[in-house]
């Protein structure tokens, strides 16, 4: 069995010169970024304007419970059936 931290050692090694021959000053997202960026911001604003327009189509109303307007004062109590008992 190979020992694995000196094979572990050497690719950090590897990759630790790599990333010093990359200078901090230069490193910008660069017009690919932007791109990718812009088009992420249209799309995100074209989802909500269109969720703005579905959610303008919906009717909120609720239509009046069939069983509540019996009594005309709210309440729903069956006053019939405990008179019925008497």
């Amino acid at each position: 069995m190979p020992d694995m931290s000196a094979s572990a050692s050497l690719a950090m090694t590897q990759l630790a010169t790599l990333a010093k021959e990359v200078d901090e000053d230069k490193v910008t997202p660069g017009v690919l970024g932007f791109i990718v960026f812009a088009v992420m911001a249209l799309a995100v604003w074209g989802l909500m304007k269109s969720m703005n327009r579905h959610m303008n189509k919906v009717d909120f109303k609720e239509a009046p419970d069939p069983g509540a307007g019996a009594s005309g004062d709210g309440d729903s109590v069956d006053t019939a059936g405990a008179d019925a008992k008497r």
